[in-house]
């Protein structure tokens, strides 16, 4: 496996600057919302039970609907799709935060706006993708810097979430998550893009199988995809859940919220190896670098002394962001821009769907098996699905492309 260093290139250039900056605002307004709509709705006396069907409501939407934000992207722009989303994301947590001013925000409002959140989220997803590579000259350098800024993001937007509804009240974390979303779409709206090649031919149903048969076709992209469920329903659906009962029983809460923080610092140092790091079998370093990731489920389950745990989350989070940035790079580069948004969309829907049915079960195998058993279970299944990368031919053989 041959690497080289990268060459100089100037990546921040006027768009790729106002891309990075709506796609940090973004994932910031998404990471706000979950906090804010927790303690809502337990303020409003709905209880556990009202957060997961409004979580449920969100994540159904986008993993049902994300399809087909992918094929309206090749079919006509991801731009304005995408500042269209941000419309509709910033109207939706502006309409929370007015009814709950207001008082007696009834449950089939904040599902329904929540459902509506989650098929905006549906519909500017596929976007991000495709537009990489019209905003910078270096690809990977591109994902990199966007894999750093986003695990910084994913660990301010819950503390930001939490500090307002702690300090202000809900209504106002949901109004700034509005203005969030308000900046993103000005950014996107102030890009200067080339031409954009789409595909108007054929009816909504003919897209969305040639979307199919261009994913199937290619062994590399569905074989990573069925490790991914493997690996979305036995680690990442019951590692949050079941890896907090482990830590703050033996730790306490706060050391659950530092293990989180320090997958996220692992996370950034990752993404900045990699982009420094060119590997002309990106897929294959990438899989390489998972055999780290296995340290986070095994450190929940042997709860070793705080300094142990960080250091297993971070070094887990450093292989899985090296991995994040060789896979998105791969995904842009390999798969041609004119179909790029909806072979994205099968990407991303085969990728999450099996997280939530891993949190569905983790209840239930948790009472049949275990806490530190089904986190066991987990470190195993993580290490045999970084062997799988290795061992799948076409994954590893995979060899990098210019954009």
């Amino acid at each position: 496996m041959a690497v080289t260093d990268a060459p100089p290139v100037r990546l921040w250039n006027r768009n790729f600057t106002l891309y990075f900056t709506a796609r940090i605002m973004s994932v910031l307004g998404d990471t706000m919302v979950p906090v804010a709509l927790a303690v809502a709705m337990l303020g409003l006396g709905y209880g556990v039970s009202g957060i997961g069907y409004a979580l449920g409501a969100w994540m159904g939407a986008f993993a049902l609907f994300v399809v087909f934000g992918g094929v309206f992207a090749d079919r006509f722009h991801p731009r304005p799709q995408m500042i269209g989303a941000d419309v509709v994301r910033a109207v939706v947590q502006l309409a929370l935060a007015a009814w709950i001013w207001a008082g007696d925000t009834p449950l089939w409002f904040l599902i329904g706006t929540s459902l509506i959140g989650g098929l905006a989220t549906a519909m500017f997803q596929p976007g991000l993708n495709s537009l990489v590579p019209q905003v910078s000259t270096d690809v990977q350098k591109a994902n990199g810097v966007v894999r750093v800024s986003q695990g910084l993001a994913t660990m301010a937007g819950p503390a930001i979430g939490g500090v307002l509804v702690a300090t202000t009240t809900p209504a106002v974390a949901f109004t700034v998550d509005a203005a969030t979303f308000v900046i993103s779409g000005i950014c996107l709206a102030a890009l200067r893009l080339p031409a954009f090649t789409v595909d108007r031919s054929g009816s909504m149903l003919e897209n969305l199988r040639f979307g199919w048969d261009d994913f199937r076709s290619r062994s590399w992209l569905w074989a990573v995809i069925l490790i991914w469920w493997v690996l979305g329903v036995f680690v990442w659906g019951p590692i949050t859940p079941v890896g907090a009962v482990s830590i703050i029983g033996e730790h306490g809460k706060a050391a659950f919220g530092y293990a989180e923080a320090a997958f996220g610092a692992g996370s950034v140092l990752g993404a900045l190896v990699a982009i420094r790091i060119r590997a002309t079998r990106p897929l294959l370093a990438g899989g390489i670098a998972m055999f780290l990731f296995p340290l986070m489920p095994l450190a929940a389950a042997l709860t070793p002394s705080i300094p142990l745990l960080l250091l297993g989350y971070a070094v887990s989070g450093l292989g899985w962001a090296f991995w994040g940035v060789q896979w998105a790079t791969t995904i842009q580069t390999q798969i041609p821009a004119d179909r790029l948004n909806r072979v994205s969309a099968y990407e991303i829907a085969g990728s999450i769907l099996a997280v939530p049915l891993g949190q569905v079960i983790s209840g239930p195998a948790t009472h049949l098996l275990g806490v530190r058993p089904l986190l066991l279970l987990a470190t195993v299944m993580s290490l045999g699905c970084a062997i799988a990368l290795l061992l799948v031919a076409p994954i590893r053989r995979l060899r990098a492309v210019s954009p």
